[in-house]
């Protein structure tokens, strides 16, 4: 009998199943085909606005994505770098060959991790637990617990002008018996789509009349174990063009011959990541709209048309395609299409992604209703951790909003649902100034040492920078410059102007333009570059961040109060109709989650306090 079974091998599964192996779980992991793990089925990259911290985030736990991300870059850019840290982050082009044969080599050389090419045809359960699943082939593999990673597999459906083809990503079988077994438990699924863009040979591909979009020379990483990465020099460029009035009236002529609107699609799509007809038709006075082409692996003569969604049929692709400029001859590799498949309303979840119908099943990634493998990734990570944390039991890990990104997006999806594929956006996190790129081992390299994911030598590592930031903020503070200091020279080579009084080093940094960097010569410190710049971003936003903090404080008051998981919202006198539709949906843990529930206002949750406070008095 396995302790844990993950249905899944893309970005979710992986993580969900390396993170129960490596926490001493005799885990299977099941996948149609064990070449496919770790896919990039849609864009070949990793990271960007507040994904790319999301992959610090999944690092600083101990999972696996930023390593292979860096391992397998072939660019390595920094985002936003003009705005401020809060919502700056690092996107890399990735090799999809090569990233996806780093993790399969990671997952069948795991000790605890049998991997078995193999389809799970149903979930077995008995008086609402989790028993084990049933094998194509009819045997039936029974299990502690169960983490269901399915992506866009289950009842998935190719959808290309009119037709609609039963068939899963990158010509895939699908499987249908899945998620009717998951609806026999009495768990609610509905329709999603989602799609991807045509594939190009690169030698077809005029890139003299694009523009060239380089990566940034500086070493960047994802994980904070990585010492070397991919030389700026033998970085791959990528290209961007236009849409234009020819692309556009191409477009609009067949609309109807779109999937998306000949009626064929009838699952929600992304907002954030429409097709280019949906685009068009929702901004309708854009006169172009913005094409990246990228590189999918040294291994391949193929670029990723990023941006360029699509569902029309192939001829009309055809005519699309050859209308922007630097493809008018262009290859077709492999066309665009859009799919549609089954999810679970993530409201019946858990914060610990466990299903509140059926224990000891967990579900991540595509199937609770979110787009992007840095997403997905990270909801198999806090599965598979929470999964072994109930065996062996101990207190579930459930990182809070001013924590991690992670936190965010689980509490969005457990708290408010979703009715389209969600996607993490810097815009959701309401201490995004706390939840920055550079910062998030600090945030989370204790709990991922606690649980056994960090190594006791790179907890150590972590520890010593700690404490490197404190010494250096605090010999800042005891140095005092004097207006006959020779800093006075670099403080008028910023047009800053030359001190009139004295001022501590640690006060000069606080000034616009003043950089550590260029204090330096003035003064005597050997930190690293991660040291300086987390010192330098704590001084300068140092009372923006002590404001966020004194917010999530509050915040963390409203999460210290547990509501009990049986309490009946319909007998509360005084709470709102709606009030008592969502609470009795929800079944939030904490008043914090009870008051971030669409529908329940502050009058509610004061109704609701007070509620609590007479069954306290009995």
């Amino acid at each position: 009998m396995a302790d844990i079974i993950v249905i899944g091998g893309g970005h979710a599964g992986v993580e969900a199943a390396l993170a129960c192996a490596r926490m001493k779980k005799d885990t299977i992991l099941y996948s149609m085909h064990i070449d496919m793990i770790a896919s990039m089925p849609c864009n070949p990259s990793v990271g960007g606005p507040a994904k790319g911290i999301v992959v610090r985030e999944i690092d600083a736990l101990g999972g696996e994505m930023g390593k292979a991300a860096d391992a397998t870059a072939l660019q390595f850019k920094m985002l936003n770098t003009t705005k401020g840290p809060g919502v700056q982050c690092l996107r890399v082009q990735s090799d999809k060959i090569a990233y996806m044969r780093y993790m399969q080599n990671k997952v069948l050389h795991q000790e605890h991790l049998e991997v078995r090419e193999m389809c799970v045809e149903k979930v077995l359960a008995e008086n609402g637990v989790i028993r084990g699943v049933l094998q194509a082939d009819g045997h039936i593999e029974p299990c502690h617990s169960l983490i269901i990673t399915s992506g866009t597999f289950m009842s998935s459906r190719i959808l290309v002008g009119h037709t609609s083809t039963k068939q899963g990503p990158d010509d895939e079988p699908t499987t249908d018996s899945l998620s009717q077994s998951l609806r026999d438990l009495g768990i609610h699924t509905f329709r999603l789509k989602t799609g991807t863009p045509a594939r190009i040979r690169s030698d077809s591909i005029d890139f003299s009349k694009t523009e060239v979009q380089p990566g940034t020379d500086a070493f960047l990483r994802f994980s904070n174990e990585t010492k070397s990465i991919r030389p700026f020099g033998k970085q791959a460029v990528c290209y961007l063009t236009y849409t234009n009035a020819k692309t556009h009236e191409i477009i609009r002529s067949h609309l109807k011959d779109s999937a998306m609107y000949s009626g064929l699609v009838k699952g929600v799509g992304p907002r954030y990541c429409p097709s280019i007809e949906d685009k068009l038709v929702r901004f309708a006075d854009k006169e172009r709209h913005q094409i990246f082409l990228e590189p999918e692996s040294e291994s391949l003569n193929t670029t990723y048309i990023q941006g360029f969604s699509t569902s029309m049929p192939h001829d009309v692709q055809e005519d699309m395609l050859k209308s922007l400029p630097g493809l008018e001859n262009c290859i077709i590799e492999k066309y665009a299409y859009a799919i549609e498949y089954d999810a679970i309303d993530p409201l019946q979840c858990k914060p610990t992604l466990e299903n509140k119908k059926i224990e000891n099943l967990y579900t991540a990634g595509q199937i609770n209703g979110t787009s992007g493998y840095e997403e997905a990734a990270a909801q198999g990570l806090m599965a598979g951790i929470n999964a072994v944390l109930k065996m062996d039991g101990k207190e579930p890990l459930i990182l809070h909003r001013d924590e991690a990104y992670i936190g965010v997006m689980i509490d969005d999806l457990v708290t408010k649902g979703t009715k389209e594929p969600y996607r993490l956006l810097t815009s959701r996190a309401e201490y995004r100034l706390l939840l920055r790129h550079d910062n998030a081992d600090r945030r989370l390299s204790t709990y991922g040492h606690e649980i056994g994911l960090i190594s006791d030598e790179r907890f150590s590592a972590y520890e010593e920078k700690e404490e490197n930031i404190a010494l250096c903020k605090e010999y800042l503070e005891t140095i005092r410059f004097t207006p006959k200091s020779p800093i006075n020279t670099y403080l008028e080579s910023i047009e800053y102007g030359t001190l009139k009084e004295g001022i501590s080093a640690l006060d000069l940094l606080k000034r616009p333009k003043v950089t550590l960097q260029g204090m330096k010569e003035f003064l005597e410190i050997d930190y690293d570059e991660e040291v300086l710049s987390q010192v330098e971003i704590e001084v300068k936003y140092e009372g923006y961040i002590n404001k966020a903090k004194r917010d999530a404080a509050h915040l963390r008051q409203m999460e210290r109060v547990s509501l009990p998981q049986d309490l009946d919202y319909n007998s509360i006198q005084h709470l709102s109709l709606e009030a008592k539709q969502k609470l009795s949906e929800v079944q939030p843990m904490t008043m914090g989650q009870a008051s971030r529930i669409s529908g329940v206002n502050p009058a509610d949750i004061a109704v609701l306090a007070v509620h609590l406070e007479q069954l306290k008095r009995g």
